[in-house]
């Protein structure tokens, strides 16, 4: 008679897992999680440093020292609460042959692959699954027949949402394009024909036979209104999608604002632009990014003091300031008052690491370069705001730099995803490139 394989399984944890996400380890239901000795050894080394992961690497240990209170715990493990698996630590394993035939170095890529081959061994009956964020050792695991995966629990299922423009409707009734053309609050969504394929704070264009407008749904007030193309510190939307961005941009109401695209599309300067035009309503106006090395040299390698090694990363964010400069032609009452919010630190332009901690109150919070944020990072900076701050997220999904993220991994769709439908929140998506034609053609083509 053949042995029934059991339903619980065993998974075995590479280090990117818990730098991603501190708490990974309660979301795996009633099945075990296994921790190979080099894990912790790789841990060690993040926990020094300011950036997430040395944040995670140091949460992670707290947690495991409350788990491990119990004087069995390296022999017996350790349950992880009602309804969730056992916690163990693999203080040692074999070197097993698949290993040492097929690969020459003892990496700790290799010694974790190693931990889950001799559990897997070890429990026959159940399944075994070595969870990394490293596409090369899953595909290792899988050359020496290790079932492996990538860890989703926080990955986004539906991205299509990123690439399409705003929705048309067609053939609307001529006196409704008409009413919002002519009644200043616009018009009731539930007179829309519509009204069920519009979420809220949701931007799209509306036709009749006779005439088209831009138009909103405003979430607070359940109506329907024209979009006009606003003019903000000498910046002007070139297009709809840019139009739909500044008004939501704009709009005190809509607290929270997510805008994705390609390079060039307008995403940055439209945010700052905004923020400036409405500086008297914020105490500060903060710019900030994380900073995502292009090579094997860390910050630490770089020359100079802190603000300096970081100053090659912001320099995009002082571009954009420029361009709105040279529209403003570099004189008059809007440029000096740029120099001045400078000056008094009421427009600040720094590294995302060095805003940790800090409660962001009265501040118009613009974060660039979003799509290289974990979904942690995001929760950790949207909970930061203060009663009067509006944050703005900004990335092009489809350029990301983090090794361990992807287009459904990273926070600026996990923040969209969730988010989506919330009247305090809006998310625009721009599809057409207004940097310059050569910038577009790159841009679709390359």
């Amino acid at each position: 008679m053949a042995t029934r394989k059991s339903t619980k399984k065993n998974f075995v944890f590479d280090t990117n897992v818990v730098l991603h996400d501190y708490k990974a380890i309660y979301n795996f239901q009633e099945n075990d999680i296994y921790l190979p000795m080099m894990v912790l050894e790789e841990l060690d080394k993040f926990k020094k440093g300011n950036d997430q992961i040395n944040f995670n690497a140091r949460q992670f240990a707290r947690e495991l020292d409350e788990i491990a209170e119990n004087k069995d715990f390296m022999t017996r493990g350790a349950s992880l609460g009602d309804g969730k698996g056992r916690l163990y630590v693999l203080t040692h394993n074999e070197w097993p042959d698949t290993i040492a035939h097929t690969f020459t170095e003892r990496t700790p890529d290799h010694y974790i692959l190693a931990a889950a081959i001799g559990v897997a061994a070890a429990n026959p009956k159940e399944k075994t699954i070595l969870v990394t964020k490293d596409i090369n050792l899953r595909m290792k695991a899988r050359a020496v027949g290790m079932e492996a995966e990538d860890y989703i629990s926080d990955k986004v299922a539906d991205i299509n949402i990123f690439e399409r423009e705003q929705e048309t409707f067609d053939n609307v009734p001529t006196e409704l394009v008409d009413a919002l053309y002519s009644e200043k609050e616009g018009v009731a969504l539930d007179k829309m024909p519509f009204q069920a394929e519009v979420d809220g704070n949701e931007c799209f264009v509306m036709k009749s036979t006779r005439a088209s407008v831009l138009a909103r749904h405003v979430a607070q007030t359940g109506m329907v209104r024209k979009v006009v193309k606003s003019r903000s510190f000498g910046i002007e939307p070139r297009n709809a999608e840019q139009a739909f961005a500044m008004d939501m941009l704009l709009d005190h109401d809509v607290q929270l604002v997510a805008l994705t695209g390609t390079a060039g599309t307008g995403k940055t300067l439209l945010a700052l632009a905004a923020a400036l035009a409405q500086n008297a309503d914020y105490e500060q106006i903060m710019l900030a990014r994380p900073i995502v090395a292009m090579s094997a040299r860390d910050l630490g390698a770089l020359p100079g003091d802190a603000g300096e090694k970081v100053a090659p990363y912001m320099q995009p964010l002082y571009d954009n300031l420029n361009v709105i400069k040279h529209a403003l032609t570099y004189s008059g009452k809007e440029v000096h008052e740029i120099e001045q919010m400078q000056h008094d630190g009421r427009l600040v332009i720094e590294a995302l690491a060095f805003i940790r901690g800090r409660s962001l109150s009265n501040t118009y919070f613009i974060i660039d370069e979003a799509q290289n944020l974990t979904p942690h990072e995001v929760k950790t900076i949207v909970t930061r705001a203060a009663e009067g701050t509006k944050i703005v997220f900004t990335g092009d999904i489809h350029q990301i730099d983090s090794p361990y993220l992807d287009m459904q991994s990273n926070g600026l769709v996990y923040l969209i995803d969730k988010m989506r439908g919330q009247d305090l929140f809006a998310h625009i998506n721009l599809v057409k490139g207004e940097r310059s034609a050569l910038s577009e053609l790159a841009g679709n083509l390359l």
